[in-house]
């Protein structure tokens, strides 16, 4: 559906190295924190930027080389992105309808219900988290067979969010759409992506199924001479503290079958970033 190969985007003081891949039917996860490189990427796949290096395929075609109808096989809600703040819902819909081929307006209008959204009110006059519903609605109306998602849940409240993710389950549930999307939530991910790829400066330093990162990944608690002693063939992150070191280990049963007596929890995507982005000792 979607795959970055060694694409390159040079800033003055960023560049962008990135290579990954989202598979048909699958929902995919970028994350890191802000400046990490996440709304880079999405805009080089979007074709919004330049790059400098590396191929972009979408569908199986360069993303240089898609047709108008191609495009609109792709849904798209960006962090910095939105509607004219002097339109209402229903001002919108005649414009959704002349851009997409496969716009549904009874589909649309349910949902704007569902997410309790008034389709008279202006909206500038929509609360933050009214406006991203809105921009997810609309990506979500014409059948898109691609969603790009960046941020999508950002000042959403905990039952909105439940809702909207339930709506992004209900999408994939045919098996032939696909799903990228970027979040501060760990939560939204653990519970929604196959798969997450952790970027950082730039560059993609880890590639896991979510399924695999939640029950194999896990935080050891030890202190100085319990590390000494232990096989550290399988630590990925070295975090110093007060009582010895915090270890991020891919192989938590290894540790659990050889080293009983060593404190490890279970490796929650949060910990695994910060983890991943503190330097190692």
């Amino acid at each position: 559906m979607l795959k970055l190969n060694n694409v390159v985007k040079q800033y003055d003081k960023f560049r962008l190295e990135c290579t990954m891949e989202v598979p048909v039917g699958q929902v995919t996860g970028l994350i890191g924190r802000n400046g990490a490189g996440k709304s880079t990427a999405f805009k080089s796949i979007l074709g919004l930027i330049r790059t400098d290096g590396g191929t972009i395929e979408v569908f199986g075609k360069n993303v240089n080389d898609l047709t108008t109808k191609d495009k609109e096989q792709i849904g798209v809600v960006l962090a910095d992105s939105g509607f004219s703040g002097y339109l209402t819902i229903k001002d919108l819909m005649p414009m959704l309808n002349a851009m997409y081929a496969d716009f549904s307006k009874e589909k649309f209008v349910k949902d704007c219900e569902r997410m309790e959204l008034p389709l008279n009110k202006k909206i500038k006059d929509f609360s933050t988290g009214m406006k991203r519903k809105l921009q997810i609605l609309a990506a979500l109306s014409h059948n898109a067979k691609l969603l790009v998602l960046d941020e999508p849940t950002a000042g959403l409240d905990v039952i909105a969010r439940d809702e909207l993710l339930n709506l992004l389950r209900e999408y994939v549930e045919d098996g032939e759409r696909s799903v990228i999307i970027s979040s501060h939530i760990s939560s939204d991910l653990e519970g929604l992506c196959d798969d997450v790829y952790m970027i950082e400066n730039g560059k993609i330093i880890l590639h896991e199924e979510t399924d695999v990162l939640l029950s194999e990944y896990g935080l050891i608690k030890a202190t100085n001479e319990q590390f000494d002693k232990m096989d550290q063939s399988y630590i990925l992150k070295i975090k110093k503290e007060k009582f010895g070191v915090s270890c991020l280990t891919n192989q938590k049963q290894f540790y659990q079958d050889n080293y009983p007596e060593l404190v490890i929890e279970r490796g929650s995507i949060d910990e695994v970033i910060t983890m991943m982005i503190s330097s190692a000792s």
